[in-house]
Formats: C-alpha cells, sequence, structure tokens
C-alpha cells in the first residue's frame, strides 16, 4: 500500500469519525482486499469443511467493527482493531463449538458426530484466548502483538505500523509473548 493510500483511509477514517456514514462504506470497499487477505492468511491452517470460511471471517469482522462505538484513528489503528475483532470473532465460534460439544442447551453430540481435530482446534483457540487475557494484565501491549501477529497474520512491520511502535519493540514482545504463552499453556489444565 502507498503512502496515499495509506493517507486516504485516514482522510475517511476522520470522516466516518465526523458522522459520514458514506465514508465507512468506502473505507471498507478499500480495505476489503488487505482484510480478506488477513482473514485468509488466519485460516489458510484450518480444516477445509470448517463452517467459518475467510468471507465469513471478514462479514463478521466488518458487522462486528461497524457496530462498534468509535473509530479507528488512521490505517494501522483499523487493523489493529481489526486483528482484534478477528480473534473475538475466532474465540466466540471456538467457544460455540466446545459449547455444540458438551450439549450447548441441547442433547450432547454423539461420539461419532464431534470431529476430533476441530474440537482440539476450538479447545486450542479458547485455552489461547483465555492465556492472552492473563497476559493482557501482565503486559498489553504484548497480547496486542500477538492479537496482530497470530489472529490476523500481520508482519513485524505491519503489526509495528498498526500498534504504533517500532519493528524491534514488535520482534522483542512477540519473541517474549511467545515465550510466556508457550509456558502458561503448558501449565492450563486440559480437558
Amino acid at each position: 500500500m502507498t503512502q496515499a493510500q495509506a493517507d486516504e483511509i485516514t482522510r475517511m477514517l476522520a470522516a466516518a469519525r465526523a458522522g459520514d456514514g458514506v465514508a465507512w462504506d468506502r473505507l471498507v470497499a478499500v480495505v476489503y482486499a488487505e482484510l480478506h487477505g488477513l482473514a485468509h492468511r488466519q485460516l489458510r491452517d484450518q480444516r477445509r469443511d470448517h463452517t467459518l470460511d475467510t468471507t465469513g471471517l471478514v462479514h463478521e469482522c466488518y458487522l462486528r467493527l461497524s457496530g462498534a462505538d468509535g473509530t479507528p484513528n488512521d490505517r494501522g489503528h483499523f487493523f489493529a482493531l481489526a486483528a482484534r475483532v478477528m480473534r473475538q470473532v475466532l474465540v466466540d465460534y471456538a467457544r460455540e463449538r466446545l459449547a455444540q460439544k458438551r450439549g450447548g442447551g441441547e442433547r450432547p453430540l454423539a461420539l461419532d458426530e464431534i470431529d476430533s481435530a476441530e474440537l482440539r482446534e476450538a479447545q486450542r483457540y479458547a485455552a489461547l484466548d483465555d492465556a492472552l487475557s492473563v497476559l493482557a494484565q501482565r503486559d498489553a501491549r504484548q497480547a496486542r502483538v500477538v492479537e496482530c501477529r497470530f489472529f490476523a497474520g500481520l508482519t513485524e512491520e505491519q503489526t509495528a505500523e498498526a500498534l504504533s511502535i517500532s519493528v524491534r519493540s514488535v520482534q522483542r514482545d512477540w519473541q517474549q509473548a511467545r515465550v510466556w504463552l508457550a509456558q502458561e499453556l503448558e501449565d492450563m489444565p486440559h480437558e
């Protein structure tokens, strides 16, 4: 993305903050391809018959962003928020799948109805979300770096821009957070 495109996104965000609803729609049209790329990177390692696909993740992200209070300040802030929303969508989806496994208010699924790979994936997202919540209390910036890098699939440079920090800080936070999360996830009780 060129600087002119980034500046245009910032102008559209300013117009949306000022109450111009059309500016928000134009913004989404401009960043849709980037959001789609983020969602694709996030879901690329998922199973092919996964019911949450790239387009579904982008659309859910859009709905949540458009319904949120306030408007991002600039392109970086927009993508940092998109990363957080993608995390929420994926974790909500994972928790829903785990609730279905346990019955979710209805009859529990029979063993032959449970896709063990999908449930392991759901458990992984739920455990990671729990650990990230603890990390956010310990070091909020490290948690935001993980959201950008893991949940949105942003590069180090994109994460630095989204969070308004240096690439070196992203690298350091990413490394420290990964070590801490690995230990935290290892110590968590497993089902």
